[in-house]
């Protein structure tokens, strides 16, 4: 895969006063979403008027699926794109249709080949501009641009850095129930530009992103043997990390992406291993008769959760990252798994299982807090948008009156709402979200 190639070409900021800049407040629960209207950019030439209303629709779709905004519709427009191109946007017409924000733009074709696209965001009501920015980039990549800018417009309303350009990896599954065919698939966040990383034949499970670089830790059965493996995306290159005795399961990245955590089971018995990337020098964090699986690290490095019976049930624990000051934090009925610590680090998101149903849900480090925020006959492997503001998953239904089942993969908000379908040519499970793309 060739390497995605951006310049930030100019950067013009006009900013309101404080007193009138634009802010939608996201730290309560539903909220009412903000009126935006996004117009089509103009085009300086005609091979250019493609570009100029497709990258709206996606920068549209994007503000949209976040639950945040509410794009207008196109055909309540009243000032053309080629007039706030040269003048200035009319704010009265956008108030007219009640837009509270507006993206105007601008497509041209460079000298040297390359596209340049120019966007703003106006404050409709103080007829403020409140940010403005120019990029250069080629053909192939123009939909990267669209999700630049719509993670710039969400940061300059929200205060929250966007999550728009990301990545998702997770596993594609089809076949039948007893011979489901798994492979390692990769996309955007929209769920375009979607490719396969491994073939059919190889049995692929809990794929995780890098923190630090275009590289994908996951458990595969390749040779007959379930082991766990280190992806380059760029090169396509697989290895294995480590050639332990045992089964290795559950991988998940270090914060500075120079080690991986995951599960070792020997013996009948698993315990949680860190394994340096440079040295390849394993240490063993965990050390009981129990199960302890499904670590995860703390965004600073400093503890780590993850699930154990070590109290007779599947609970959730932390420790320090060197294995010590063990702590339990669940309490409640049911069974705990599949912990993942929120990037912000002020919430670890769960899979429990209760009374014979799945649910999603979230609780502070400390134990206090718990909230379910999704359920279903089964839903399971959450995982984190960047600015730990939306969670990943998947939920799995039977089929043909129980015969079959279908895995999809689903997005939903932190506060529990704003529930939506990710997407995928086929079934999909175990998604993990990519931190920005660098």
């Amino acid at each position: 895969m060739k390497k995605i190639i951006l310049t930030l070409f100019l950067m013009v900021v006009a900013i309101a006063p404080a007193q009138a800049q634009l802010k939608v407040d996201i730290t309560s629960g539903k909220l009412e979403a903000l009126p935006i209207a996004v117009s089509s950019f103009h085009a300086d030439a005609p091979d250019q008027v493609k570009l100029s209303k497709e990258i709206p629709n996606i920068i549209a779709r994007n503000l949209e699926s976040s639950g945040l905004f509410d794009p207008l519709n196109s055909n309540s427009f009243i000032q053309t794109p080629d007039s706030i191109f040269n003048d200035k946007p009319r704010f009265g017409e956008w108030r007219a249709i009640n837009a509270q924000a507006l993206v105007s733009g601008n497509v041209t074709r460079a000298a040297d080949g390359r596209t340049r696209v120019e966007f703003r965001l106006w404050d409709v009501f103080s007829q403020q501009q409140l940010s403005g920015m120019a990029y250069m980039t080629t053909d192939q990549n123009w939909r990267r641009i669209a999700h630049i800018i719509s993670d710039e417009i969400y940061k300059r309303i929200t205060g929250e850095n966007g999550y728009f350009d990301t990545r998702v990896v997770y596993i594609s599954e089809s076949g039948a129930p007893n011979k489901r065919i798994k492979r390692l698939a990769i996309m955007d966040q929209d769920g375009k530009n979607h490719r396969y990383l491994t073939p059919p034949g190889q049995l692929v499970l809990t794929p995780r992103f890098s923190p630090t670089a275009q590289e994908i830790t996951y458990m595969s059965y390749k040779g007959g043997k379930p082991r766990v493996y280190l992806y380059n995306i760029d090169s396509g290159r697989q290895e294995v990390l480590g050639n332990f005795p045992g089964m290795t399961f559950a991988p998940r990245f270090a914060p500075d992406g120079n080690s991986v955590i995951m599960s070792m089971s020997k013996n009948g018995n698993s315990d949680i291993y860190e394994l340096d990337l440079r040295s390849r020098k394993s240490k063993k964090l965990t050390d009981s008769a129990a199960i302890d699986t499904s670590p995860s690290y703390a965004p600073d490095g400093s503890k780590i959760v993850f699930e154990s019976n070590r109290g007779g049930s599947q609970q959730l624990y932390t420790m320090s990252a060197n294995g010590g000051n063990v702590k339990r934090i669940t309490f409640s009925k049911g069974r705990y798994a599949n912990p993942v610590w929120s990037p912000r680090g002020d919430m670890i998101a769960f899979t429990k299982m209760l009374k014979g149903q799945f649910y999603i849900g979230v609780i502070r480090p400390d134990g206090s807090g718990e909230r379910l925020i999704t359920k279903a006959y089964h839903v399971e492997g959450p995982s984190w948008s960047p600015n730990g503001r939306v969670l990943t998953y998947f939920k799995e239904r039977t089929t043909n009156g129980g015969r079959g089942r279908s895995a999809k993969l689903y997005t939903i908000d932190l506060t529990g709402y704003n529930e939506r379908l990710l997407p995928t040519p086929k079934d999909g499970s175990d998604p993990a979200w990519s931190p920005v793309n660098p």
